[in-house]
């Protein structure tokens, strides 16, 4: 997901459910790992945490959880696209006993009065012992 958004949190995404699409509240959820109080376990949940990350602009998360060997040296966001909505459409690998794996995802987004998608098919590492994005195998607007 290389559209750009800001760094502020908006207060009605942190104090409400998760924008990530599991039953929880931001602050319980993708909120822990962006405080840095916890890790995402699957590859799948990284992606997950990162959408959550693009929504509430959470620009530093999104660059730690980033492979070094491909991580941009800086990311903008603009502050004009907001994340709406994301669909996990499959998953390889990427559980507690794997070292890599993938995330087939389409992530819905507002932009200028007008709604729009995002497919990704992005791959995941352990990198250090943490999960880590090292990039889109398949990306595409829908």
């Amino acid at each position: 997901m290389s559209r750009r958004g800001s760094r502020s949190q908006t207060p009605s995404v942190t104090a409400g459910p998760c924008p990530c699409g599991l039953l929880a509240a931001y602050r319980d959820c993708c909120g822990r790992l962006h405080r840095g109080e916890a890790a995402a376990l699957t590859a799948e949940l990284l992606m997950r945490s990162r959408f959550s990350a693009f929504r509430v602009g959470d620009r530093d998360y999104l660059l730690r959880t980033w492979h070094p060997s491909t991580r941009p040296p800086r990311l903008d966001l603009d502050r004009a696209l907001r994340w709406v909505r994301l669909e996990v459409l499959e998953t390889t690998g990427g559980s507690a006993v794997h070292a890599e794996g993938t995330v087939r995802f389409r992530a819905h987004y507002a932009e200028g009065g007008k709604t729009g998608q995002m497919e990704e098919h992005s791959r995941f590492v352990r990198h250090e012992g943490a999960w880590a994005y090292v990039g889109a195998l398949e990306p595409r607007r829908l």
